[in-house]
């Protein structure tokens, strides 16, 4: 069987990819199905805290119920995995072009570049990452892209670490070296010869850092400190029912689980990945 026959097979990166892929598609087109969530259509007071499953008096059934303003949550799961999904992935791709970038140049540099990069790297590692996002957020006007800078600009250094190992291994090979004496330029050694090595390596922290970042904002969200209403998020979804948690607990129950299972998601596409690289 070929390799990627083998990584086809995989049933973790197909788990993990038809979790994402459907989550994806519901999040672009689910919305727009669905219309808007309704806010002053019918009786609110009859519509408020609907349990999954069930119909309103319009006949409406509702799949995830409804929240306190009678909004359908299941629409309201769509739009925010739309924000969300969008918060992990740019977030882990920040994180992944500053750590691969900063790993490279330590790695191929050496010397003083690699010493000061590794200080660095060692000093963000020692401090918290929760607390230092949470400064952030509060030094800043909360928001979109100040929840994507702040989750990416603080989880480069796990992708630094991995491509300088990388980076350093590759540069000691022969052909590497043959390329050298033979005049190829340094910047084209690095690119042709010496990152692919790292690009595994970085593919697998990215898998982990989206399921990461959406864990992180959710989170941030939920104190008020990432995504503000009335852009929705599973953050703020779940932070929005958490003061209904005895009368209608699905309200903050049912994003958290998709949250959970975003991460796990990830989870299964990062071990399929670093399985199918240990087996290289």
């Amino acid at each position: 069987m070929t390799a990627a026959g083998r990584q086809l097979r995989d049933g973790r990166l197909l788990a993990g990819g038809a979790i994402l892929g459907i989550i994806a598609l519901g999040a672009a087109v689910g919305p727009m199905i669905a219309g808007p969530a309704p806010l002053e259509l019918g009786d609110i007071v009859a519509r408020r805290f609907v349990e999954p499953l069930a119909r309103t008096s319009d006949g409406a059934l509702h799949l995830a119920g409804t929240d306190r303003f009678g909004r359908d949550l299941l629409v309201m799961l769509l739009r925010g995995a739309r924000i969300s999904l969008l918060v992990g992935v740019l977030a882990a791709l920040v994180s992944t072009a500053l750590g691969t970038a900063l790993g490279a140049l330590a790695g191929y540099a050496q010397g003083w570049p690699d010493r000061i990069t590794i200080a660095i790297t060692d000093a963000a590692l020692a401090i918290p990452r929760v607390p230092l996002l949470l400064l952030l957020a509060a030094l800043f006007q909360p928001g979109l892209a100040v929840t994507v800078l702040a989750i990416g600009f603080t989880g480069w250094m796990t992708v630094a670490r991995l491509v300088r190992t990388e980076v350093r291994a590759a540069r000691q090979r022969d052909y590497v070296e043959a390329a050298r004496g033979l005049g190829v330029p340094a910047r084209r050694l690095v690119w042709r010869h010496i990152l692919p090595h790292a690009v595994a390596p970085a593919l697998i922290a990215t898998a982990l850092g989206v399921g990461n970042a959406i864990m992180l904002e959710a989170g941030l969200s939920f104190l008020g400190l990432g995504v503000q209403p009335p852009t929705v998020s599973w953050g703020n979804l779940i932070a929005a029912g958490r003061d209904a948690l005895v009368v209608a607990p699905w309200v903050a129950l049912i994003p958290a689980l998709m949250v959970a299972l975003v991460v796990l998601a990830c989870s299964l596409i990062a071990d399929a990945l670093e399985a199918r690289l240990a087996n290289d």
